[in-house]
């Protein structure tokens, strides 16, 4: 299951990153903390320098509140939220 759920996973980042257009910054952020999770885990030390940066704090916000996703879990979520945009 965990290989099919990748090749899912990087064909829904592909069609993502190719044909989603002026996206809400709210659903940005989620494609974003869903795609960290999935492939990172939450990593703090890829916000050391944060609070210099407003969009970082914004982005770590959004990470943070799906942290308690597993890989797998998070991305479920993102494949459902691909669809949700594409669809």
């Amino acid at each position: 299951m965990n290989q099919d759920l990748d090749i899912v996973f990087n064909e829904a980042y592909k069609r993502i990153s190719e044909e989603a257009r002026n996206l809400a910054p709210d659903v940005m952020l989620r494609i974003y903390a869903y795609y960290k999770q999935a492939t990172n885990g939450l990593s703090h030390k890829d916000f050391e320098h944060m609070s210099q940066d407003l969009k970082k704090a914004f982005k770590f916000n959004a990470w943070t509140q799906v942290s308690h996703l597993s890989c797998e879990e998070a991305k479920i979520q993102y494949i459902e939220l691909a669809k949700e945009i594409l669809d």
